[in-house]
């Protein structure tokens, strides 16, 4: 996810917050001494309102897999090839967070026919990560208590649902999973 924007939304929040608060003290003042009504102050408090809400409706309803930070992406398994050998799967590690922080992991497949990769898996570690073909289509993702079978061509596991959730990735599978 884009740091970056996360850290710009929780600016806008405090700054909303703290308007939000002085335009209910102008408020009240309005309605019981009768000043002036604070214009300007209730505009920027609905544009600051709006700004969050476009923030929270791009973060929730606009993710793709693209949005994955590589900057220090490990290989996590040896690629595992299907049986008519049409589809290769490989998973990575991406650490987050500094000596605090954890690790995310996903698979993506490659199809040899379209030249195309995918991402299918994405969740945090938990433990070793393997990856085992059940048959031409079907991928076993074993990742700790986040283990999944996937169907690579119509299915994905999101952990926290962001891809079940978002509109540009919603043509892109028939069942999106994520954890319980």
């Amino acid at each position: 996810m884009n740091l970056g924007l996360l850290f710009l939304g929780l600016f806008i929040f405090l700054i909303t917050l703290l308007l939000l608060f002085v335009l209910i003290i102008q408020l009240i003042r309005f309605a019981f001494k009768r000043i002036k009504f604070p214009k300007k102050l209730a505009l920027t408090t609905i544009a600051g309102c709006t700004v969050l809400l476009a923030i929270f409706m791009y973060i929730n309803y606009f993710f793709t897999f693209e949005s994955i930070d590589r900057t220090f992406m490990q290989d996590a398994s040896l690629p595992a090839t299907s049986p008519n050998e049409q589809y290769v799967a490989k998973s990575y590690y991406e650490p987050y967070g500094g000596a605090a922080g954890g690790v995310n992991m996903w698979v993506e497949v490659t199809d040899s026919v379209t030249n195309s990769t995918k991402v299918i898996y994405y969740a945090d570690a938990k433990n070793y990560v393997t990856l085992q073909w059940h048959d031409d289509t079907t991928l076993f993702v074993t990742n700790a208590n986040l283990s999944k079978v996937l169907n690579v061509e119509t299915e994905i596991y999101h952990e926290n649902g962001l891809a079940c959730k978002s509109l540009l990735m919603r043509n892109s599978y028939e069942t999106c999973y994520q954890a319980e």
